[in-house]
């Protein structure tokens, strides 16, 4: 069983999830609040929690990214909903930690799925994420060419520096170029990649897997 939390102001909003979510096979609705700090009051309840929805502007006048921040400090997975689908916010709660970001047309078995995606440990995917990352220019985020960017994929994936050689159609010591490449830009941008570890985490934040 999944549970899941809301924090959210609009009433209206909470009653329809209450009515959307109750049944729904796998899933329930343990608590709502209106703000992060309602919901973290307790803090041993919110470890209870698989998933919070949460709203991105809330009427407390508190930052999207700080409050995505304190719910994964606190242990549950975050899934932003919002009807907002400005592309630098959408990046901004993703490179904050957020696992996924939908907007609030969506229906109720998209809703379920992005739900069941996060719990499992994915990102849930959407229209309005994919858009907001393959059209990302902030500073953050690193400019990288079609065969750096595979090359990443590839090792980041787990694979070895050989068989991404042999993924890509190069030799090892052009992949390792490229990979030295992509390191330099990640450093460059304020945000080392050292290790294999490193360059998937860069890979989830960034969402490259979905451009």
């Amino acid at each position: 069983m999944i549970t899941v939390a809301v924090v959210d102001d609009d009433r209206m909003l909470l009653d329809g999830l209450r009515a959307w979510l109750d049944g729904t096979p796998g899933v329930t609705l343990a608590a709502t609040a209106g703000t992060v700090d309602e919901l973290l009051g307790a803090a041993a309840a919110a470890q209870k929690y698989d998933v919070v929805l949460l709203d991105l502007v809330l009427a407390d006048g508190s930052r999207p990214p700080e409050n995505i921040r304190r719910l994964r400090a606190a242990g549950p997975r975050v899934l932003v909903i919002s009807t907002v689908a400005d592309r630098r916010r959408i990046v901004a709660a993703v490179s904050a930690g957020a696992d996924g970001y939908l907007t609030k047309d969506h229906d109720l078995p998209t809703l379920v799925r992005a739900v069941r995606e996060v719990a499992g440990g994915g990102t849930a995917h959407s229209a309005e994420l994919a858009f907001a990352w393959a059209h990302d220019d902030g500073p953050e985020r690193p400019r990288l060419s079609p065969k750096e960017r595979e090359v990443l994929l590839e090792y980041a994936s787990g694979l070895t520096l050989k068989a991404t050689a042999r993924r890509a159609g190069i030799s090892p010591h052009t992949a390792k170029y490229y990979l030295d490449r992509v390191k330099e830009k990640y450093q460059e941008a304020g945000r080392p990649a050292y290790t294999k570890t490193d360059l998937a985490a860069r890979v989830r934040e960034d969402g490259w897997a979905w451009d």
